[in-house]
């Protein structure tokens, strides 16, 4: 049966808080200041929003027609500043539920239209094919005609690859797409099928009309025309199929701009979970850098890259798996500054051994306030200062936000 509610903050997620019977519930959609009319779950763990009685003045209309159907989005009708000022407090509220009061900076915002890679599903409902994302808590798909957030150059062609992929389905349900937006064109991986050579060849004839560089289906690549590259500083990197990418270039450049004000006039560094070289490039142009990765795929490319680029100061590009062999302090004593941009799960057993080294300074970037701030607190219990914290939304209208910290001893 639906109810009033008053929602008092925004979770962790984007979603509006209000106090239930039993204790908190979580109302997607709903905002801060609003008394909103919601029905519950039979289970009364979940809230949908049937109604806004009383609207909060930060509302807004929100730009996109899919958002509250595709799950894509959480916070699309939130005013600006104060979006921009909830993404500041995951990160504040990540460092302090480490105990770490730091001073965090407002977020640094990305342009609309920036995302450069995005993950859809393809499919047949209701007998048509479909390209899009999944419906808001739910498998279902959703078609996507439209989306602001992604790259014009992905978006324009939506409609003519999801004729083209749909082919490879046969008889599969569903495949998953990967679309990267490249310096050469678009870089597509289809996991999830095993097409006949019939449908693999009618796309790869298809492939240069629709704007496609590599198409990769079921580990095999074909690439009709120049290989897809991405350019970080004064290199092309050439980019293997499925490798990790920043989304969105914009955040790409605030972000290596922060890493190069933290590292500050250090001469040798190290990169650790170095990937393509997102910074290593923009280093090396007045540092030594030896860059740490344990994908072959990867550093292979970065090292290709090394290889062509001119100018650059001494580049080592090294296989580690810093995981389960992190850099020992007689090893990090070589360098006076590192980066280190771990995946998710953030960088556990490499901050402990930095936290026992002695190198001067650090940069941290990380997606995850919340493994950051478990990484930031082994580092500040081993002698580090932090010094500066940026948030940057490079994750649009969603509950992630990246991160740049630097610290010193």
């Amino acid at each position: 049966m639906p109810f009033e509610v008053e929602i008092g903050r925004l979770g962790a997620q984007g979603d509006g808080v209000a106090e239930g019977p039993d204790g908190p519930l979580f109302v997607p959609f709903a905002l801060p200041g609003e008394r909103v009319c919601i029905e519950t779950s039979a289970d009364g763990k979940h809230a949908a929003l049937s109604q806004v009685i009383r609207q909060s003045p930060d509302r807004r209309d929100p730009i996109c027609p899919h958002f509250g159907i595709c799950g894509g989005c959480a916070l699309q009708h939130l005013e600006e500043g104060a979006y921009l000022a909830w993404k500041r407090d995951l990160v504040v509220q990540a460092l302090r539920s480490r105990g770490l009061d730091a001073e965090v900076e407002p977020v640094r915002p990305v342009s609309l239209g920036s995302r450069r890679r995005a993950t859809f599903a393809l499919g047949r409902v209701d007998g048509t094919v479909a390209l899009g994302y999944r419906r808001a808590r739910s498998h279902d798909l959703i078609d996507i005609d439209a989306c602001p957030i992604l790259s014009p150059g992905i978006v324009t062609r939506l409609p003519k690859l999801k004729a083209s992929l749909g082919r490879l389905l046969g008889a599969k349900r569903e495949a998953r797409v990967s679309i990267t937006e490249t310096e050469t064109g678009l870089d597509i991986v289809v996991d999830g099928v095993r097409p006949k050579e019939a449908a693999l060849a009618k796309l790869a004839s298809e492939a240069a009309r629709l704007g496609v560089a590599r198409l990769t289906v079921d580990g095999e690549s074909l690439m009709p025309g120049t290989p897809p590259t991405i350019r970080f500083g004064p290199a092309q990197v050439k980019l293997p199929p499925g490798a990790f990418l920043q989304a969105s270039p914009d955040a790409e450049a605030v972000m290596t701009e922060l890493v190069r004000d933290g590292i500050g006039h250090a001469k040798r560094i190290a990169d650790l979970f170095a990937g393509l070289g997102t910074f290593t490039f923009a280093l090396a142009g007045s540092a030594a850098i030896d860059a740490f990765e344990a994908d072959e795929a990867a550093l292979a490319a970065l090292s290709e890259a090394v290889r062509h680029t001119p100018k650059l100061k001494p580049v080592r590009a090294l296989s580690r798996d810093l995981f389960r062999a992190p850099l020992s302090p007689v090893e990090l004593a070589a360098y006076d500054a590192a980066v280190f941009d771990p995946p998710r799960a953030g960088a556990a057993a490499q901050a402990e051994q930095l936290a026992r080294s002695k190198v001067k300074t650090l940069v941290a970037v990380s997606c995850n306030p919340g493994t950051l701030a478990r990484d930031l607190r082994v580092l500040v219990d081993g002698g580090y200062r932090i010094a500066r914290v940026v948030p940057v939304d490079q994750f649009l209208f969603s509950a992630h936000v990246e991160v740049v910290v630097r610290l010193e001893r």
